[in-house]
């Protein structure tokens, strides 16, 4: 229902980009949130964004690294991704939903496969 791509093997303080690309009645009207996992742990938030494009919210271990944007003609949401570091190491996914705008995974109803970031030392 997601697709989550732009996932890949980067030095640390590299860059990349994610996309998260979803049909139209999924993505309209709809918050979407970017989430990691890494091995052994929790799935965590890293990023979200209103329909609107209007407001933004981050985990603190991005702030200022990851921007989150999404173009609503093109039905994307996409996670701009600097000064990587080894710790950003993870399974990204991408989560949407029409009536929850937050960093609880339960909560979202469309989830995307998830791409692969690996950053190296």
């Amino acid at each position: 229902q997601l697709q989550a791509s732009g996932g890949g093997l980067v030095q640390a303080g590299g860059s990349l980009r994610l996309s998260c690309a979803a049909s139209g009645r999924i993505f309209s009207n709809s918050a979407v949130g970017w989430f990691r996992q890494a091995p052994g742990k929790e799935r965590d938030f890293v990023a979200g964004i209103r329909w609107s494009g209007a407001s933004a919210r981050y985990a603190d271990s991005v702030k200022g690294r990851f921007t989150i944007s999404r173009d609503n003609a093109e039905n994307t949401v996409y996670l701009q991704m600097n000064s990587l570091k080894p710790e950003d190491t993870a399974v990204y996914y991408c989560a949407a939903d029409h009536r929850y705008f937050g960093v609880n995974d339960y909560w979202y109803r469309y989830w995307g496969q998830g791409t692969q970031v690996t950053v190296s030392s």
